[in-house]
């Protein structure tokens, strides 16, 4: 895999915004795929193709119907528009966040595909940015946005088991991937206004989270 290539191919982008109301954060993934808009439509909303990429997942795939992917969030598919976009809630740990997942063609053979992961600010949820940033929520879809990526250029079913990711994000080519992926966040936060130095101590955190390795110490 040409990791640069691959954490190139994703635009981050931090967000503070409000939503109902109330003051919110949105992280924000973009990037295009070599395939059209219905099959990339496909990948992301069929039942049978999903765990090809992703995780397993049970429910109701429609709208108003209940999600849950296996061992992660679950939730209720709030808004649906084949196949241009899908909103989901993401139920997970007692929280609950928004996930919208918007489609452009770009020609017969390229989609751009939208990910925006928002969640309020809360006190609980401020502990944990301070903690990780955005990295810990984007390089999560950075990870499934390449194994999107990986599926679709080849047909075949991308997941790994969990001795084998824990082996991946170990190596060499793993490390790279999410230091690269974990920078970028760091960056989009930046941009937004998070203090610099608080920011990069917070994506060296997420890089430990994600490589297994405890954060350099200054």
């Amino acid at each position: 895999m040409d990791v640069a290539s691959m954490v190139g191919a994703v635009t981050r982008v931090v967000k503070t915004v409000e939503r109902d109301g109330k003051p919110a954060r949105v992280v924000i993934a973009e990037r295009d795929y070599p395939t059209g808009i219905d099959d990339l439509w496909n990948a992301l909303t069929d039942k049978e193709r999903i765990p090809r990429w992703f995780l397993p997942i049970d429910g109701d795939l429609e709208l108003g119907g209940r999600y849950q992917f296996t061992g992660n969030a679950g939730g209720e598919i709030i808004a649906c528009e084949p196949p241009r976009s899908f909103t989901v809630t993401w139920e997970f740990g007692g929280g609950v966040s928004w996930v919208t997942v918007t489609l452009a063609a770009k020609g017969a053979e390229t989609t751009a595909l939208t990910l925006e992961h928002s969640a309020h600010i809360t006190d609980e949820a401020e502990v944990f940015w301070t903690q990780y940033g955005p990295g810990a929520t984007g390089v999560g879809w950075d990870l499934g946005l390449m194994g999107l990526a990986l599926h679709v250029a080849s047909g075949e079913s991308t997941v790994m088991g969990p001795e084998a990711e824990n082996q991946w994000a170990a190596s060499d080519e793993g490390r790279a991937y999410i230091t690269g992926a974990a920078d970028g966040w760091v960056a989009a936060a930046i941009a937004d206004g998070d203090d610099p130095q608080a920011a990069r101590a917070a994506g060296q955190n997420t890089k430990g989270f994600y490589t297994g390795e405890p954060p350099s110490q200054s």
